[in-house]
């Protein structure tokens, strides 16, 4: 496409010079003020634009102070063209947004070249707003391509899960709902206003589903075993934490791991811990313990709470509640019950929305 010039200047005898010297662009021309904000309505296409100052009906200034206003033309470059060389004048239009000022009587050797140079930056712009644009289109292909990737990674060691029984689709379900409401609720703190973005809290809502992936690597006598569990089976269990990490950090390790699976590991070490350091398997305290994990410890614990199980029944959610609220600050972060207790209606919903009977 070629560079369009809109000329606007009241002396048809410097309009045809200029019209002369730049035959081979295109040439749009007006005779005042008001003719060019006509055209630039119409034509909003214009690269630059050789605008004289002394004008009838609306002068160059006027001109340039409607141009600024609107911001399809920014990116117009004007030229001004006077017949004084008042230094109050040149700066009052540059000031407007005029990038240079061609005296009369004109020099038309002079004016071509400087016509040359703002095409040229012109088209320099031009190339680089493209590569821009192709940039962006990329980077947003690149991180539509890392989100599906991400979701079908976690959806498909989900369904490990869920396909042993370890897990239903719905505790699934409510967990991540507990842990959002959660979170909304405690963003609303300064403590965690920064840290607790939109980004951040779709993560950890998205990788908390990881947080038993471990358990496939233990065996199913111990796994499903519908009583108690003997101290050395309760071991064996324990150690679904490391199993999980183990395989997740296998990932981390290669070039380019992708900031879900930092998070992911930080649910699957922590959400065993308890905030008296007397949790599993590091004994991590307080606000050592990763902030995924400390989400998903409560979450967790609800929701097992208010399940059916071959081993139990099913408790209501005022007993869920008043357990939570007695193991504030020894199982669970007290700010995080608090966040809890200030949405416990809404968690109350979510499970029974999503309630299912796993037996």
């Amino acid at each position: 496409m070629g560079i369009r010039i809109l000329v606007v200047d009241d002396s048809k005898v410097d309009m045809l010079m200029i019209q002369s010297i730049l035959f081979d662009y295109e040439i749009l021309c007006a005779y005042d003020g008001v003719e060019a904000m006509e055209i630039l309505k119409e034509r909003s296409d214009v690269d630059l634009m050789i605008l004289d100052l002394n004008m009838p009906r609306m002068d160059g200034f006027e001109v340039l102070n409607q141009m600024r206003a609107t911001p399809a033309y920014k990116k117009i470059a004007v030229l001004i063209l006077t017949n004084t060389d008042e230094l109050e004048s040149e700066i009052r239009g540059l000031e407007l947004g005029a990038v240079d000022y061609i005296r009369k009587p004109l020099n038309l050797e002079s004016l071509r070249k400087r016509i040359e140079i703002h095409v040229n930056l012109k088209q320099s712009s031009k190339s680089l707003e493209e590569i821009n644009h192709y940039l962006d289109a990329q980077v947003q292909l690149r991180t539509k391509e890392l989100v599906l990737t991400r979701n079908i990674t976690i959806n498909a060691l989900v369904g490990l899960l869920e396909a042993r029984d370890i897990e239903s689709s719905n505790h699934t379900k409510r967990t991540q709902l507990i842990i959002k409401t959660i979170c909304d609720d405690l963003k609303k703190s300064p403590k965690y206003a920064e840290h607790l973005t939109e980004e951040y809290i779709k993560t950890i809502v998205e990788t908390c589903p990881l947080h038993d992936i471990g358990k496939v690597g233990i065996p199913d006598n111990i796994l499903l075993k519908p009583g108690k569990l003997t101290y050395e089976e309760f071991e064996i269990m324990k150690t679904h934490v490391t199993l999980g990490m183990n395989a997740l950090k296998v990932e981390m390790g290669l070039d380019g791991a992708p900031e879900f699976l930092k998070v992911a590991i930080e649910c699957i070490s922590a959400h065993h811990e308890r905030f008296n350091g007397s949790g599993y398997p590091l004994g991590l305290s307080g606000e050592n313990i990763p902030l995924p994990g400390r989400l998903m410890a409560i979450a967790d614990v609800y929701d097992a709470l208010i399940s059916k199980r071959v081993y139990k029944e099913a408790f209501d959610h005022q007993f869920a509640l008043d357990l939570i609220i007695s193991e504030s600050g020894k199982h669970f972060d007290p700010e995080i019950v608090d966040s809890f207790l200030n949405v416990e209606q809404t968690i109350r919903s979510i499970s029974m929305q999503y309630m299912q009977h796993e037996i």
